[in-house]
């Protein structure tokens, strides 16, 4: 029996802990199929892999207490059921062996026993988690790893510690015993679920602030949840300010390990004490017509917390001033009240004044605070009396004026109450439209000139303006004040007409008119509504005028009339008192108008734009324009005939057989005619005397050089003939001629020296260009001065087929 139950046990084992060994496997690297056999497929040829295992059964975890100091110190043995039929080998893996931490277990490969080597933490690592294999010699898995869980154990190894080093808490004074004040708390780094973190707080020592005030126990705490709290009453905030409290903590229900810490209570102060006066009876002294800021303080004193709404004081001026002179206000530093002058005093109405203060906090009395009554003063003000200054009867003065008052008007008289001294003098301080006129001595103000509702400075129909008066016997005392003047509306425009032109229909089988609109700078009710109406009785004859509304007439023809421009009289009126009218003359241009009522005649536009004008002026103006065109085209076509090209040796020919012989008629013309008058000033040559140059010239760059008598002045060619390259050197103008030309051969040759000299102007033997020919002409100048070729040169030829009239030309040109 004996035998078999150990074989049972040895089995049941070995099911439990199931492991693997390694084996030796020589010098060489072996697979890792063989080096960790328990991570390959046993059908997949050897790969490795993750595999399906089957695990039958679950190891209880072991467990292990902390710092033990008996190590090394065997924990558990496993054995596997395949020691009965070959040798296995045990593995161990996981943290704690090969993982960090490591070197905490370790396993006996041979018996299977697992063992700790170090004392273990548990605040550190709690549990491990680890991997038993049986293996073969070679390396081979004979059992499905096994997870074995190791846990350590709790020892009450580790002080509770306050988390705050010092606790504040805050209770008002005379609260009652049970009232919360703070919470403490408290942590262990021990198992929480042991005793060994169960915490217990309390209170061994209380020291009130300052000492030795109160010797009675006034708090106490929740040994559970720390709760600080009143045990008794009594707690004055003008006896003790605070305690401080000295608190315990301590593991397993208080029996275990403990610890210190610290705790303040401050006592928070309430408004159980009332403001007092401190004296009760003042005296001041306050001058006559003068508002004064500070004429006196009273003082009152607080038990309560300096600064706290509690402690501040709130006067009032309970009785002695029904008309409401004085004030007082709370220094916020001292708490003193500042009494003031607000209204002005006088001292011939009343002499004395005698006022009750009383005095509060800002916050209300606690309930908890004795009842008391309001402490009051007495404080005695004495009026000083001075030189007044005069005193106007109202401030502001209050007027109503039409806006059309006539100058000089008496708006105010007796403005001021009846002075001590009569010498005054008055004057007007501000009026920014000069409106107001005051006169010195007596005060009365008069209208200077007519006022002006739209006026910038006038608001709502107000107007303002500063008066003065000033006592010249009292040192120049003085005083001012405001004139309100109300201005009415009053009917002093006649209203506007617009538009003063229009155009209309001539038909009067289509509906048209000019829409008329009526416009007034009076305000309502002396503008609108308008009314229209047609003054000449022959005029109503041909036209009618319609309201529309109240701003708003149609003016229409009657029967059918010529197309043209009509002046027509209209007189609108407004609804005023007086009713002001007013006659405007209306130009209104009739034209025949297209089904939809638009004026088809071009005249009737150009009538309507001119309105005011007359129609013959109309045709003034549009004589000119078509004048002023017709001389701009005048322009145009000389500029063409006088500049016509010559394209690759033939003469342009125009529309015109003429403009052909003009074009030539003068071609061998040697000077001296009055052909030859046209280019040239001939009595410059007669009389060189008389020659009066050109103004200084300005450089225009220019493709011909046209006679002098063609040159604008202030504006002179450059010549072709002078090298373009080279900055020339301007003579001085006027050019003085010989001082006795007697000859005109030494005239002309000191003429043509200078204009050698100047390229602004052409020299006096210029060419003289009737026409350009253009760029890459086959034909020459047409000038024998300037020309350098032969008549040999040119080719002639093409004239023949111009017609019989060219043909005796090219036979006289032609070679022969």
């Amino acid at each position: 029996m004996a035998p078999r139950g150990l074989a049972a046990l040895c089995t049941l084992v070995a099911m439990i802990f199931q492991v693997s060994c390694i084996a030796h496997l020589g010098p060489q690297e072996p697979s890792p199929a063989v080096l960790a056999p328990w991570q390959s497929r046993p059908d997949s040829g050897g790969s490795v892999g993750l595999s399906r295992v089957k695990r039958a059964w679950i190891i209880p975890p072991i467990r292990v207490s902390e710092n033990s100091k008996q190590v090394p110190e065997k924990l558990v043995e496993i054995k596997s059921d395949k020691i009965f039929t070959t040798e296995v080998i045990y593995k161990l893996e996981g943290p704690g062996v090969d993982q960090d931490p490591k070197g905490l277990f370790e396993i006996e490969d041979r018996t299977g026993w697992i063992k700790s080597l170090m004392p273990l933490d548990r605040e550190q690592y709690s549990t491990f988690t680890l991997k038993a294999f049986a293996l073969s010699p070679s390396g081979e898995r004979l059992e499905t790893p096994s997870t074995i869980e190791i846990v350590v154990l709790d020892q009450n190894d580790n002080r509770p510690n306050f988390t705050q080093d010092q606790f504040v808490g805050h209770v008002p004074e005379f609260s009652v015993p049970g009232t919360a004040v703070t919470n403490v708390s408290a942590t262990d780094a021990d198992d929480p679920s042991t005793e060994n973190a169960v915490l217990s707080f309390s209170i061994i020592d209380q020291e009130s602030i300052p000492p030795f005030r109160i010797n009675k126990t006034m708090f106490g705490i929740n040994n559970k949840t720390g709760m600080i709290y009143t045990r008794d009453v009594g707690l004055d905030r003008e006896v003790v300010e605070g305690f401080s409290l000295t608190l315990q903590v301590a593991d397993m229900s208080g029996m275990g390990l403990s610890n210190v810490g610290h705790a303040i209570i401050h006592i928070i102060d309430i408004n159980n004490h009332v403001p007092r006066f401190s004296p009760v009876t003042y005296s001041m002294t306050a001058v006559e017509n003068r508002q004064i800021d500070d004429i006196g303080r009273v003082n009152a004193t607080d038990r309560d917390v300096p600064g706290t709404v509690n402690w501040r004081a709130k006067y009032t001026v309970a009785k002695g001033d029904p008309y409401g002179h004085f004030s007082i206000r709370t220094d916020a530093e001292t708490n003193q009240g500042i009494l003031s002058v607000v209204k002005p005093l006088d001292y011939e109405s009343q002499m004395e004044y005698e006022l009750v203060l009383t005095v509060e906090n800002e916050a209300p009395l606690s309930p908890k605070a004795p009842q008391e009554p309001i402490s009051s003063a007495t404080v005695t003000i004495t009026v000083a009396n001075e030189n007044e200054a005069p005193r106007f009867r109202v401030d502001p003065l209050k007027l109503n004026v039409p806006e059309s008052v006539d100058p000089g008007t008496v708006l105010a008289r007796n403005i001021v109450e009846e002075p001590d001294n009569k010498n005054l003098r008055f004057e007007v301080q501000f009026d920014p439209e000069k409106w107001l006129s005051i006169n010195p001595e007596t005060g009365v103000i008069m209208a200077r000139r007519k006022f002006n509702l739209r006026s910038p400075y006038v608001r709502n129909n107000i107007y303002h303006a500063v008066i003065k008066v000033t006592d010249t016997d009292a040192a120049g005392v003085s005083s001012s004040a405001t004139v309100e003047i109300m201005l009415r509306e009053t009917n002093d425009h006649a209203p506007l007409l617009v538009p003063q032109k229009g155009t209309v229909c001539s038909d009067a089988s289509v509906t048209s008119g000019l829409l008329l609109t009526a416009i007034d700078y009076d305000l309502p009710p002396q503008a609108e509504p308008f009314s229209f109406l047609l003054p000449d009785e022959v005029t109503a004859a041909n036209w009618t005028i319609i309201q529309v509304n109240e701003t708003h007439a149609v003016l229409q023809p009657l029967v059918e009339m010529d197309s043209g421009l009509y002046f027509i009289r209209v007189s609108v009126s407004d609804a005023g008192k007086p009713t002001l009218s007013d006659v405007h003359f209306v130009n209104v241009t009739l034209c025949d108008c297209d089904v939809v009522g638009d004026c088809e005649a071009v005249a009737a536009v150009l009538l309507g734009m001119g309105a005011g004008l007359s129609f013959v002026a109309l045709l003034i103006i549009i004589g000119s324009i078509l004048l002023l065109l017709l001389l701009l085209l005048l322009a145009v076509a000389m500029a063409n005939c006088k500049s016509r090209p010559v394209k690759k040796g033939v003469l342009l020919v125009g529309d015109s057989e003429d403009d052909i012989r003009d074009n030539i008629v003068n071609y061998d013309e040697q000077g001296g005619g009055e052909e030859d008058e046209n280019g040239y000033n001939m009595e410059q040559l007669r009389n060189p005397n008389a020659f009066i140059p050109p103004p200084a010239p300005a450089l225009a760059l220019t493709s011909f050089s046209p006679p002098l008598s063609t040159v604008p002045k202030g504006k002179q060619p450059l010549r072709k003939d002078a090298p373009q390259n080279v900055l020339p050197s301007y003579p001085s103008y006027p050019r003085k001629p010989p001082s006795d030309p007697t000859d005109i051969k030494d005239f002309i040759n000191d003429g043509v020296d200078e204009a050698d000299k100047d390229p602004n102007v052409p020299p006096y033997d210029t060419a003289l260009i009737y026409d350009y020919e253009g760029d890459s002409s086959l034909a020459g100048s047409l000038s024998s001065i300037a020309s350098g070729s032969s008549e040999g040169d040119q080719d002639y030829d093409y004239l023949n087929d111009w017609g019989p009239r060219f043909r005796k030309l090219a036979n006289m040109f032609g070679p022969h």
